[in-house]
């Protein structure tokens, strides 16, 4: 059984957070621990077709924002890792300089102690230095910066095809199969 911890932040592409929960929810042998900003939250409800509740509702744990004290707090509840997603140039910040003042970077913060999988969707653009910066210290600290960027080698035909190549992406992070995408096999 693999043990998944996703955190969901306010930043636009809370689709990708939703559609990962969504299809973890349908893999056998995968328990999920959700934590969803109040950002998040506010997001899922302009940006998708989701009800944060019905987000929520697909995982196996959920846990306040503000928790602190929660399972996923722990470096001794035992995860495969994290992924946060997206994951917002404040929560970035916040991981990258561990101030943990809430679950979403408390558990991430674990993560990265712990020598776990630590997957960051970081979603913004354009980039200036001090984003760069903070991306160099936490894939220093051994994270996974995986911004959100669509792949058109794939031909897709609608967004789902987008977020569905992206979520491949990070299930493959933690050597999960999902059947979402055709697979790459040359020209």
């Amino acid at each position: 059984m693999k043990r998944i911890v996703i955190g969901i932040s306010g930043s636009s592409g809370a689709i990708y957070g939703a559609r990962l929960v969504e299809v973890l929810a349908g893999l056998a042998d995968v328990e999920t621990h959700l934590v969803v900003s109040g950002g998040a939250r506010a997001t899922i409800a302009y940006e998708t077709s989701y009800d944060p509740d019905e987000v929520e509702a697909m995982a196996d744990h959920v846990y306040a924002e503000r928790d602190v004290g929660a399972a996923p707090a722990s470096g001794t509840f035992l995860t495969d890792g994290m992924v946060v997603a997206p994951c917002s140039i404040k929560t970035l910040s916040a991981i990258s300089s561990s101030h943990a003042d809430t679950l979403l970077v408390r558990a991430a913060d674990v993560c990265l102690k712990e020598r776990r999988r630590l997957v960051l969707l970081v979603r913004e653009t354009p980039l200036h230095l001090g984003h760069l910066r903070l991306m160099t210290a936490v894939t220093e600290a051994g994270a996974v910066v995986m911004p959100p960027v669509p792949a058109f080698y794939t031909r897709p035909t609608k967004i789902e095809h987008l977020i569905d190549h992206m979520v491949t992406k990070v299930l493959d992070q933690f050597g999960l199969e999902s059947g979402l995408i055709d697979r790459w096999k040359g020209l």
